[in-house]
């Protein structure tokens, strides 16, 4: 049996690729199942320092397993206990990557629809290629994209959000990064290399303050300006107790760089 997920790890990167092309990489209970092992594993790995979110075929990720779905309808209760499960393990896994202590990167060459949408929103980072297209369909078959409007509505403008999620129409990569759910469309023979060299920068840095930067990006996001200005406050006082901040410092006025020691 092919494992759904393949990981690569090398230099402080972890590259998880999502590897069922034949389901088009869909999120089915197994995929989530084996995502969030991951992450979790990753989240203990001192050597991990950054993740890479990539796939194998056509599509990043069709969203759900419609089949699997469809199948548990058969249940003596229709298939609710299930679906109120898969839902819960998804959502889940999509807050494992925003509250990961280290930043996760998607690289995607292809289709990202529904939850796999949600999937791209959820990462801090996304660089995709030209070929790489996104939507919310769900309203297409009767089913509005309900969990992906949560990450999508964080990522782009709300006319931009109820755009997709009322239509279900599909974009292309140069719409996703003008309204903001992508960093950058780079040429596809260029994908990994571009991804590969900013997770390289990324993992240079501290990840003591990766971790706490991270942390209060999404934090103070949800606070109004008041309180996320004094929670700010806050997190720079504890981050200016770190070693690495005294370091890091102490090498910009000495003008060399600096030696981390993540804490």
């Amino acid at each position: 049996m092919t494992a759904p997920l393949l990981r690569e790890a090398k230099g402080g990167i972890l590259r998880l690729t999502l590897n069922d092309a034949a389901s088009r990489n869909s999120l089915s209970s197994d995929m989530i199942a084996a995502l969030q092992a991951a992450l979790d594993e990753a989240a203990e790995d001192r050597s991990v320092r950054v993740i890479i979110l990539a796939h194998i075929g056509p599509a990043f990720s069709s969203g759900h397993n419609l089949k699997e779905v469809t199948a548990r309808r058969g249940d003596e209760d229709g298939g609710e206990a299930f679906f109120g499960a898969l839902m819960k393990q998804c959502s889940n896994m999509m807050l494992s990557i925003v509250n990961h202590p280290k930043p996760v990167i998607a690289e995607i060459h292809g289709v990202a629809s529904a939850a796999g949408c949600q999937m791209v929103a959820s990462c801090d980072l996304a660089i995709v290629s030209e070929s790489a297209q996104f939507a919310t369909p769900g309203v297409n078959i009767g089913l509005f994209c309900s969990t992906p409007m949560v990450a999508l509505s964080r990522n782009v403008s709300r006319k931009h959000a109820m755009e997709m999620l009322l239509t279900g129409d599909m974009i292309d990569a140069h719409a996703a990064a003008r309204i903001g759910l992508v960093n950058r469309v780079v040429p596809a023979n260029e994908l990994s290399e571009t991804v590969d060299a900013l997770a390289g920068k990324i993992a240079g840095k501290s990840q003591a303050v990766l971790k706490i930067g991270k942390q209060a990006f999404y934090r103070q996001a949800d606070l109004p300006l008041a309180e996320a200005y004094d929670y700010a406050g806050q997190v720079m006082v504890e981050n200016l107790r770190f070693r690495d901040a005294k370091e890091g410092i102490g090498a910009f006025i000495d003008k060399r760089a600096p030696c981390w020691e993540d804490r």
